[in-house]
């Protein structure tokens, strides 16, 4: 599982015209799901996202969670997280997982992320959707589950 984590003043998600999540303060969490990816994945991502040191202290130095901030998460999935661009001018999504799979992943995200005590916003899942945000920082974090393997075998 991959995230985009951006540090946000605001964010909002609209499907249709209609305004779907909109948060201030806190952060833009894009989320792909890939083909093998599972709960513990979820699991991973959420405790990583809730304990992320992204948010200054007085000191301007990166020192503060979203947790420790009271900011708000705005969730969106976005399976072109995987886009594999190796070959033609076409991106390839083989990686994602299929609709109902990531979707079940996605939700399991944000049911783990609320499971932290964050408050947390969603866009609509499948929807094709128009994303606004203030980056504050800019700061942009990009996680992925299965870096944790890596560390694990000190690669």
């Amino acid at each position: 599982m991959r995230v985009v984590i951006q540090r946000v003043s605001r964010a909002r998600v609209s499907a249709g015209g209609e305004m779907i999540g909109e948060i201030g303060a806190g952060a833009l969490i894009l989320a792909g799901v890939r083909t093998d990816d599972t709960e513990d994945d979820a699991r991973y991502l959420a405790g990583r996202i809730a304990e992320l040191r992204i948010f200054p202290d007085a000191d301007r130095h990166f020192e503060r969670s979203v947790k420790e901030t009271g900011g708000a998460l705005l969730v969106v999935s976005q399976f072109t997280l995987y886009a594999d661009t190796r070959r033609g001018r076409r991106p390839s999504f083989t990686e994602a997982a299929p609709p109902a799979e990531a979707e079940r992943l996605y939700e399991t995200l944000m049911t783990e992320l609320r499971a932290h005590g964050l408050e947390v916003r969603a866009g609509r899942f499948g929807a094709v959707m128009d994303v606004e945000l203030v980056n504050a920082g800019p700061v942009t974090i990009i996680l992925d589950s299965a870096d944790r393997l890596r560390a694990r075998r000190g690669g």
